[in-house]
């Protein structure tokens, strides 16, 4: 009767681990192609939104980067003047800085696709190829969705994000909420100012 229980709570947790690395692979894989789609926007590739998460974050990240374009511009060129051959390495970085106080939110998640969209179309102006550009999506879904996918479950997922979305477009367009977000990311953003400076 023990041994029965015990192998009905080793199937249960065997169960549960495949369940979780399912959860977790599929959460990644929605996050890499959402930043692929992102990326390959903003490098100029016109195609048609694959979900809806991917129309929101173009909307929201496209308008988080004209409302600070001077600011994403030269942190984008100082960025890769000083990480070097592999932009993607050092984007870790600049992601974990964006949340070094431990506070991710929409906002923040928006900076680094924003971020990250500016660093894509400053790579392509320099000659590089698309190669990078997909090293730099990966590196966004294996932080998004891969260390922070806790987070990102808890907070509903890109579905969450979708839900996020709507209800900053439904009050006005210099609603409280939309001014929240971009404040969230102008903390993240002066985080990534300190750390390309030191």
């Amino acid at each position: 009767m023990r041994s029965d229980c015990c192998l009905r709570n080793c199937r249960w947790r065997a169960q549960s681990d495949i369940a979780g690395r399912k959860m977790s692979c599929w959460l990644r894989e929605q996050t890499l192609l959402l930043a692929e789609d992102y990326i390959s926007f903003c490098s100029g590739i016109q195609q048609t939104p694959p979900s809806e998460s991917a129309e929101a974050m173009r909307y929201l990240a496209k308008e988080m980067e004209q409302q600070h374009r001077t600011k994403f511009r030269s942190l984008s060129q100082e960025f890769l003047d000083t990480c070097g051959s592999d932009p993607s390495k050092c984007l870790q970085s600049v992601m974990r800085e964006l949340v070094g106080d431990g506070k991710l939110n929409w906002g923040r998640v928006v900076s680094i696709f924003t971020f990250t969209g500016v660093l894509a179309s400053e790579l392509l102006s320099r000659g590089e190829n698309s190669e990078c550009s997909q090293r730099l999506a990966e590196t966004i879904a294996d932080y998004l969705g891969g260390e922070k996918q806790d987070w990102l479950l808890e907070n509903g997922g890109w579905e969450g994000f979708c839900r996020f979305f709507h209800n900053a477009r439904q009050l006005n367009q210099e609603s409280s909420m939309k001014t929240a977000l971009f404040a969230a990311a102008g903390v993240g953003l002066a985080g990534l100012t300190f750390l390309l400076v030191r």
